[in-house]
Parts: C-alpha cells; sequence; structure tokens
C-alpha cells in the first residue's frame, strides 16, 4: 500500500495512492494511521478514526496534490556517513559504528514545498536518502527480533545541511535543523523488497548527481534498528534517516532538486 498526506479544503488528509499507467493518483481519502503523531493526540475526542475519512473525494493525480509530509513524527533520527565513498569525498574516515544525529520535526516540509537557504549559511548541500517510517514501539532490539515488523513503511527525505556551519559548530543541530531543511514525501510504502535493496537518485535541474543502492550501506538496516532502538525508544510515526550516497554538492537559489527511488515518486523541491 502506498499513501501520502494532502491538503483537501484546507485542512490535511491521508490518500490512498495507486498507480494509472505510469502515474500516480490519490484514489481516496484514508483514515489517519495510527502512527500518526496529530492522529493520537486528537484520538481521546473523536468518536471513531472513521470521522477522519468521511468526506467526499474525486480522484487527483499525486502531482496536482498539495503535498504535506506523508508523517509526523515525534523524532527524526538520522545516520550520517552510512555510505563509504560519501565519507570519502567530504574527507572523513568511515565511522566504526553508527554515527547519530538529529532534525528537529520543524524543519520538516513536502514534496513541492521551497527550501529557504538561511542568510550567512555559506555552503547548503542537498542529500537524497532513504527514510525507514516506525510502525509500533521498538524498545532494545536485538539480532532475533524481525525488524520489519517494527517498519511500517519507507519514503523519501532531503537531507539539507549547511556544511560550514557544521563544520564551524562541531555538533550538527544547527546545520541540519533549520526550517525547511527537512524535505520528505511525496509518499510512504510497504511494497519495496528492502532485504534486495533499493536504488536511489538525486538530480539538480535534471542533471544526475547522486546514484546509490542501499545495498551499499556501511551498516544496513537490521543492524542500525538493533542500534538506534538500544538508544532510543522508537515510537509509532518515527522515521529515520539512513544516509546518503556521494555526489552531494551545493543548492542556489532557482534549483531544484529531484530525490528519487522507484515504487516512491519522486520528492521534489526548489530553493528559494
Amino acid at each position: 500500500m502506498k499513501y501520502c498526506r494532502f491538503l483537501l479544503d484546507s485542512e490535511p488528509h491521508y490518500g490512498a495512492v495507486e498507480e494509472r499507467n505510469g502515474e500516480l493518483w490519490i484514489e481516496r481519502v484514508l483514515a489517519s494511521p495510527q502512527e500518526d503523531l496529530a492522529f493520537r493526540l486528537a484520538h481521546a475526542r473523536a468518536a471513531s478514526p472513521e470521522e477522519f475519512c468521511n468526506v467526499e473525494f474525486k480522484p487527483i493525480p499525486l502531482s496536482a496534490a498539495q503535498l504535506l509530509p506523508p508523517v509526523t513524527p515525534s523524532k527524526i533520527i538520522c545516520v550520517g556517513r552510512n555510505y563509504k565513498d560519501h565519507a570519502a569525498e567530504l574527507g572523513n574516515d568511515v565511522p566504526k559504528e553508527p554515527l547519530l544525529f538529529f532534525k528537529p520535526p520543524s524543519s520538516m516540509i513536502g514534496s513541492g514545498g521551497v527550501v529557504l537557504l538561511p542568510d550567512g549559511a555559506g555552503r547548503v548541500d542537498f542529500e537524497g536518502e532513504l527514510v525507514l517510517v516506525i510502525a509500533r514501539r521498538a524498545h532494545k532490539l536485538t539480532p532475533q527480533d524481525d525488524w520489519r515488523g517494527y517498519v511500517r513503511g519507507v519514503t523519501l527525505a532531503n537531507d539539507i545541511s549547511a556544511r560550514e556551519l557544521q563544520k564551524k559548530d562541531g555538533q550538527w543541530a544547527r546545520a541540519k535543523g533549520f526550517d525547511t531543511f527537512c524535505p520528505l514525501g511525496p509518499v510512504v510504502s510497504d511494497e519495496l523488497d528492502l532485504d534486495a535493496g533499493v536504488t536511489i537518485e538525486t538530480r539538480v535541474n535534471g542533471e544526475l548527481r547522486q546514484h546509490g543502492s542501499t545495498l551499499d550501506f556501511i551498516f544496513p538496516i537490521p543492524e542500525l534498528m538493533v542500534y538506534i532502538s538500544a538508544v532510543f525508544t522508537l515510537e509509532p510515526g518515527d522515521i529515520i534517516l539512513t544516509g546518503t550516497p556521494a555526489g552531494v554538492g551545493p543548492l542556489k537559489v532557482g534549483d531544484r532538486v529531484e530525490v528519487s527511488i522507484p515504487g516512491l515518486g519522486v520528492l521534489g523541491n526548489t530553493v528559494g
């Protein structure tokens, strides 16, 4: 199943997404999934989840919708330098264990949103990434646990990064955390075979800049789930950005960045 989150009559709704002749369409409005933080907070005053989808709706192309981030996480956990070639291109050593950092939920925008370059931030880079969406509470998983049962699906992210601030600060909260620095979407899908690996690509103004496979992760998904859940209790709706391949580069006002994985559509954003 694929789903998105979008504005309908100025209100956020979830939509079931299906393919028609090679194009993704929003076919019907869905009840909010339980991993939606806003749904969980509102559920106490709602008669039932069905009231969230009791709306009239005519199918529309995904490209015609005003898309929101398809998730509402309490935590955005990111994995740095999870590809050897990306670590090398920035002159960094390959980490001996996963390198973790956070982005604030306030940094999220949807596909179609505008990435805003902060004044005085210097070089700001794109980083296309695969994202895991957590389905249920995960605490201290072991290698014997089936990680798949804890993952609702996957989506795409662009981990926007202010490189000069990253080096200056010594930690990454400011460099990675500006408003609009976490584009997400366009859909969440549980239809990809992550064990077989998926190919991620990033284009800037139509030019291919990143091309990598998740089979090249330094720390594969099962290891990440065990390592991360030993530190943080993962809650439904939390997301994990799994790292970016080589090819990152600076952005300028007017650029259009597109991150894609077959089956997930295209996460497209302009730079303002």
